[in-house]
């Protein structure tokens, strides 16, 4: 049997297995080291296996990633969230949507700490939805809110989406992250945008809520500086070069920690709830590299990628053709495959042939990034959305879903902005060490 031949069975065992529900981590593990056994033999096989998940283990870049996860819990049970809301919906919950823009702005500055779309679309959810019900918004744009703007912790760094794009690319966690934050408050405006366009055509979505005093404001706003501080110290820390990610990761989860101490906010039963979410969610995130790492080798046999590499950079569309065509396939596949997978899966291909074209690796990371956030929401997968079922039981699925369109359409714009203008992203990186 031929080595396409096998590479094109290895891909339709991997795609049925996702669709059977099994996890992606296993499956690529699964599909990997059978592969590279039927081609170099069971010695290879095991040897990759052994070797790679040792590798993966002991990286030490890859330590941001529990301790930045690490951090956004901490955040999560001492009540930065919470603060968050507050102080936004002080300012704006005055505006007709405003609740809506309150729970936006919430979540993007959940994200500068979380690096988690899941755990930002979970923690602004149960604060932001009970006061969206008690000023009778309508549920879909309640729900879609949440949803969408969850997944800017997946955008604004720190970013587990990122960190996991320069693992499996080689590039520097401390660039992307840089890269990802004009970005995050491009999307977010887009976002604020979206709340004033919808609610400007059917007023009745989003009440105005009532009118805060200004010592209130100042009030809510000196709560909220607590958080700027631990965000500025770890971001701004690895922009001017005094720390690397994994300090500045260090450095922030030592900070979180403090507050939450100083606030009180730790007991027994919190403290257990934030090792085992922090375990939990590194455990996966590292499971996913393995496999990655045992399935990219066995694809890179099969000659499947180089030959698709061959085929894309020779069509005749020109750059930003071949940059539209890989965007639609990404957002077809985002449909149906969970945003990880798709990013392990396509990465050897398309990686590829945007190095090929001379495009900045660090610029493709973040449109790839704000692909995998559309895939968070779009229909029937979803991920973002089932999380927002699960705090809102009440609201029907299609409700939800409804809810998300606008925010979808504003992704799709941030997209076009940046494939026209891709200096949005790379200004920062590119000024860090000047």
């Amino acid at each position: 049997m031929s080595a396409t031949a096998i590479g094109f069975i290895g891909l339709i065992a991997l795609f049925v297995l996702l669709f059977l529900r099994v996890p992606v981590a296993m499956a690529m593990l699964v599909v990997g080291f059978f592969g590279t056994a039927a081609m170099n033999g069971w010695g290879a096989a095991l040897s990759t296996l052994g070797s790679e998940a040792f590798e993966i283990s002991v990286t030490l870049p890859l330590t941001v990633i529990p301790l930045f996860v690490l951090m956004g819990n901490l955040a999560g049970v001492s009540g930065m969230s919470r603060d968050l809301f507050n102080a936004a919906y002080c300012w704006v919950g005055h505006w007709r949507g405003g609740l809506a823009s309150a729970t936006i702005a919430g979540c993007a500055g959940f994200a500068a700490l979380s690096g988690s779309s899941i755990a930002s679309a979970v923690t602004m959810g149960r604060v932001a939805l009970p006061e969206m019900k008690r000023f009778k918004y309508d549920d879909s744009l309640a729900t879609g809110a949440v949803a969408a703007g969850g997944t800017l912790g997946i955008l604004i760094p720190p970013s587990t989406g990122l960190i996991i794009y320069a693992i499996l690319t080689e590039q520097s966690i401390g660039r992307l992250f840089m890269a990802g934050i004009i970005p995050g408050i491009l999307l977010t405006c887009l976002f604020l945008i979206a709340i004033a366009v919808v609610t400007r055509i059917k007023p009745e979505l989003g009440p105005v809520g009532p009118v805060s005093s200004m010592p209130e404001r100042w009030e809510s706003l000196r709560r909220s500086v607590t958080i700027v501080g631990i965000v500025l110290a770890t971001i701004g820390g690895i922009y001017i070069g005094i720390f690397t990610p994994v300090e500045a990761a260090g450095v922030g989860a030592v900070l979180t920690f403090l507050v939450a101490l100083y606030r009180k906010s730790l007991d027994r039963e919190k403290i257990r709830f934030v090792i085992l979410q922090t375990l939990g969610t590194t455990a996966t995130v590292f499971m996913i590299l393995i496999g990655a790492h045992v399935f990219i080798p066995f694809m890179a046999l099969t000659h499947l990628p180089a030959d698709m590499v061959t085929f894309m950079v020779n069509l005749d569309v020109g750059k930003t053709g071949i940059i539209f065509l890989i965007l639609g396939i990404y957002i077809v596949l985002g449909t149906f495959l969970e945003g990880l997978a798709m990013l392990v899966l396509t990465l050897p291909v398309v990686f590829e042939v945007i190095t090929q074209l001379g495009m900045s690796p660090i610029w493709f990371g973040i449109v790839v990034v704000i692909v995998l956030e559309m895939g968070l929401i779009s229909p029937p997968v979803g991920v973002n959305v089932f999380v927002v079922k699960s705090v809102a039981q009440d609201v029907p699925m299609g409700t939800i879903f409804r809810g998300i369109w606008p925010f979808w359409i504003a992704m799709g714009v941030c997209l076009i902005i940046l494939v026209a203008f891709p200096e949005i992203a790379t200004i920062l990186p590119d000024t860090m060490f000047d």
